[in-house]
């Protein structure tokens, strides 16, 4: 399992449609909370005062990220920062006895 965080910053363009806003975001909400309940999503938490989240993935590979997030219906009014994760040597849930850590 891989896990990845995401920031997403969402831009809608000023003359979209409000219709096409307002579809556009109720497919978004049920599409993420389906992978969230999946648990390919398990943290989502939103950026005090912008239109931003940041955002946990835990999916087996970049390649599976990608997809999902080429899928979101919010996916064109996004831009999207990317950082894989991996575990730190002095986590306390890990024993944290790793006798090097960065």
């Amino acid at each position: 399992m891989a896990l990845f965080h995401v920031r997403m910053d969402v831009a809608f363009p000023r003359d979209l449609d409000p219709k096409v806003r307002d579809e556009t975001l109720a497919k978004e909400k049920a599409h993420s909370q389906e992978l969230q309940r999946s648990g390919k999503w398990p943290e989502i938490w939103r950026i005090v005062g912008q239109y931003s989240n940041i955002s946990i993935f835990a999916v087996e590979s970049a390649d599976e990220l990608h997809e999902i997030l080429w899928n979101l219906p919010l996916f064109q009014y996004m831009k999207i920062e990317i950082m894989p994760l991996t575990k730190h040597g002095s986590d306390i849930k890990l024993g944290g006895s790793a006798a090097r850590t960065r």
